[in-house]
């Protein structure tokens, strides 16, 4: 079996992804030199005698120093390309925790900062963190809601071009979160996706009252990303799925290819590949994408 051994460098970093490169075709032997994506990302293919030269592989792979501004994953090269993508929304297709930021709007940031990142890092069931940080923010004024959407929220980059270049071939972006459709349906749009999955507020006299029934946590991102898959006709094999936090675990063990975005702990640990120096497009690098087919906006 062929198979395929990316290194993706943090903006500018050619030099050293050039230098590992080069190292690396040497220790596993490749038979051919790498191939460019871009000017940061190369891959290099191989085809490992056995199980041993492709731990050996591996394990070169692993010796990289954590301080080298590079990503990287082995696999192999059939399948590689998804169909269907899946990705969290805050902190993976935005830049921001939107309950972070309303929670700055109402004067207690780092309360609700605090619960967030707990949450994210597995240390609070996902579910109850939720109720107990919109039970914070109860009354806050929905006319406010609007005034965060539209000035504190940005999309991290890459993010309109990961979800254009699935799309343009053939593929569907679905966005899905444990936070609310308020913010989930203007992000989707922006940012390019087919459809978008999350909470929904309760409002009473124009103001923030609580949390629509049933509250949606990982196990929900996973049932979304099953019935997508499904309605595609698509094997899990065939789905990349992308997110930062312990509530996107279950969707990215799950996925044929699951990408720890500048990820908490415990996800980094588990996901198949971690992208913690390159952008969103990186997800994009690891299908195979070359630059010049990166798609701007759809």
């Amino acid at each position: 079996m062929s198979y395929v051994l990316t290194l993706i460098g943090a903006a500018g970093a050619r030099d050293a992804v050039e230098t590992m490169a080069d190292d690396l075709c040497r220790a596993i032997k490749a038979s051919r030199p790498p191939f460019w994506l871009s000017p940061d990302a190369c891959d290099i293919t191989f085809r490992p005698a056995d199980d041993e030269a492709l731990a050996d592989a591996q394990a070169a792979l692993d010796a990289i120093p954590a301080s080298a501004p590079i990503d990287r994953l082995i696999q192999p090269v059939e399948g590689r390309r998804k169909r269907l993508l899946v990705a969290d929304m805050d902190s993976t297709i935005i830049e921001q925790e939107c309950l972070d930021e309303v929670a700055k709007a109402a004067g207690i940031g780092e309360k609700i900062a605090a619960i967030t990142e707990r949450a994210m890092r597995g240390d609070l069931d996902f579910e109850d963190a939720l109720i107990e940080r919109i039970t914070l923010l109860r009354g806050f004024p929905e006319a406010r809601l609007q005034g965060v959407l539209d000035h504190q929220i940005t999309l991290t980059p890459g993010a309109r071009e990961l979800a254009a270049t699935m799309r343009a071939n053939g593929g569907r972006a679905v966005l899905v979160s444990g936070g609310f459709t308020f913010f989930t349906q203007a992000v989707a749009k922006r940012a390019g996706f087919d459809i978008d999955y999350a909470n929904r507020f309760i409002f009473e006299n124009g103001a923030l009252a609580g949390i629509a029934d049933p509250v949606l946590g990982g196990d929900a991102k996973l049932a979304a990303m099953e019935k997508e898959a499904k309605a595609m006709g698509l094997g899990r094999g065939e789905v990349v799925a992308v997110g930062d936090g312990a509530n996107d675990l279950a969707m990215l063990d799950a996925a044929g290819l699951g990408v720890a975005f500048r990820a908490k702990p415990i996800v980094a640990a588990r996901a198949k590949a971690r992208i913690n120096h390159g952008d969103l497009t990186a997800v994009l690098f690891l299908q195979g994408y070359r630059s010049a087919e990166i798609v701007a906006r759809m």
